[in-house]
C-alpha cells in the first residue's frame, strides 16, 4: 500500500471521504437505501473530480464483487467489436451478488457504431447490470443514449476542499509543506483532485525540506494569487508601478508566459464584478473568501471599459511572449496601454 502513488492510496473508499460532489453522493445514497437504483448512468465533469471513483463506490454500495466490476477504458477500446463483447458479457449472471457493473471511462470517444451497439443493451439490460458511462465532454454522447440514463454532472472542486484534503495527506505522509503551497497547489489544479495530488506527489521528492509556495511556482510554474491581486493594484497606480513590478518579476524568475495567462484569468474576474457583481459567484470553487473580497475590492479600481480593455491587450501579450525577443516586453507594453488608457478616462472625467 505503501508504494502506491497518492491519488491512488487516498482514493476514497467510503461514501462520507468523497469531497465537493454532495449532489450527486446524496442522491445515489438515497437511491440505494430505498432500492430505486437506475440500471444505466452518465457521470460527466472535468478530470479528477471523482467520477470513477463513485462509480466504483456503487458498484461496491450495491454488493458488486471484484470478478463482475468490469472497467474498460473507451480511449484505448473504442470500436464496434469491444462493445459486442461487453454485451455478450452482460448476459451471464453475477458470479456473486446481485450485480454486474460496467464502468465506461472516457465513454464519448466510442465511434457511432460501437454506441449503436451499445444502445441496444441499454434499452433492454438484464436485471443484474449496472452501466455507468464516465466522460469529461458530455456534449459528445448520443442523444439516443442521453435519454437512456441517469445524468449526474461533477463540479469543479473548490480551492478550500481541496487544499483541506492535500493538508490530511501531507499530516498522514509526514510531508512538511507551508499552507501557502498547500493553496497554490489547490488553485492551479484547475478543480480537479487528482491533479493536485499528483502535484503533491513531485514535491516530496523535489524537496526533502519544508515546501514553500516558491518550490510550487518553480517545479510546475504555478503563478501565486498574491502575484496577480500585485499586478492589478500596480496597474491601477500607473505605468510605472507596473514596469517596476514586471521587472521585479522578470528578476526573480517568474515565467511571463504563465503569468500572463494567469493575470488574464484575473481580470476575467474582476470583469464579471463590474458586469454584476453575483456574477463572481461564478468563480466561488477558484477562490478562497478573502479572494473573492480581493477581486470585488479591486474592481472599485477600473471602469467596465478598462478592465475589457486589458482583458483583451494581456491575451495579445500572452501569445506574443513566444515571439518577443525580451519576454516581458509584450506585458509591459500591454501595462502602459492600460495604464494610459485609465489615466486618460480619469482626466476626461475631471475635465467634465
Amino acid at each position: 500500500m505503501s508504494n502506491l502513488v497518492l491519488y491512488r492510496k487516498y482514493r476514497p473508499q467510503e461514501w462520507r471521504e468523497v469531497i465537493g460532489q454532495e449532489h450527486v453522493t446524496r442522491t445515489l445514497i438515497n437511491a440505494i437505501k430505498f432500492g430505486h437504483i437506475g440500471h444505466a448512468y452518465l457521470f460527466s465533469g472535468p478530470r479528477g473530480t471523482g467520477k470513477t471513483t463513485v462509480a466504483r463506490l456503487l458498484a461496491k454500495s450495491v454488493g458488486c464483487a471484484d470478478l463482475d466490476l468490469i472497467e474498460i477504458d473507451a480511449a484505448s477500446n473504442r470500436g464496434i467489436d469491444e462493445i459486442r463483447e461487453l454485451r455478450d458479457g452482460v448476459k451471464f449472471a453475477p458470479s456473486s451478488g446481485n450485480y454486474k457493473v460496467f464502468i465506461v471511462d472516457e465513454a464519448h470517444q466510442l465511434t457511432k457504431e460501437a454506441f449503436n451497439a451499445l444502445l441496444k443493451t441499454l434499452e433492454e439490460p438484464p436485471a443484474h447490470a449496472i452501466f455507468v458511462l464516465a466522460t469529461t465532454e458530455a456534449n459528445k454522447i448520443p442523444a439516443t443514449i442521453l435519454s437512456r440514463v441517469q445524468h449526474f454532472a461533477f463540479k469543479r472542486l473548490s480551492v478550500s476542499d481541496i487544499a483541506e484534503k492535500l493538508k490530511k495527506i501531507a499530516d498522514e505522509e509526514k510531508i512538511k509543506i507551508s499552507g501557502d503551497a498547500l493553496r497554490l497547489i489547490a488553485s492551479s489544479a484547475a478543480g480537479g483532485c487528482r491533479d493536485a495530488e499528483s502535484t503533491l506527489e513531485q514535491l516530496r521528492v523535489w524537496s526533502d525540506k519544508n515546501i514553500e509556495k516558491s518550490d510550487v511556482e518553480e517545479l510546475i510554474g504555478a503563478i501565486d494569487f498574491e502575484k496577480v491581486k500585485t499586478m492589478a493594484d500596480c496597474l491601477a497606480g500607473g505605468a510605472k508601478q507596473s514596469i517596476d513590478y514586471i521587472a521585479k518579476m522578470t528578476e526573480n524568475g517568474t515565467d511571463m508566459e504563465a503569468f500572463a495567462k494567469a493575470f488574464v484569468s484575473h481580470l476575467r474576474k474582476i470583469l464579471f464584478v463590474k458586469v454584476d457583481g453575483s456574477l463572481l459567484n461564478l468563480m466561488s470553487q477558484e477562490l478562497t473568501p478573502e479572494q473573492m473580497e480581493t477581486v470585488k475590492s479591486q474592481s472599485q479600481n477600473f471602469s467596465l471599459e478598462t478592465v475589457s480593455r486589458a482583458v483583451k491587450a494581456f491575451m495579445t501579450a500572452q501569445n506574443d511572449i513566444k515571439r518577443s525577443p525580451v519576454p516581458s516586453l509584450p506585458i509591459e507594453l500591454a501595462a502602459v496601454e492600460i495604464a494610459n488608457s485609465q489615466n486618460s478616462q480619469i482626466k476626461t472625467q475631471i475635465e467634465n
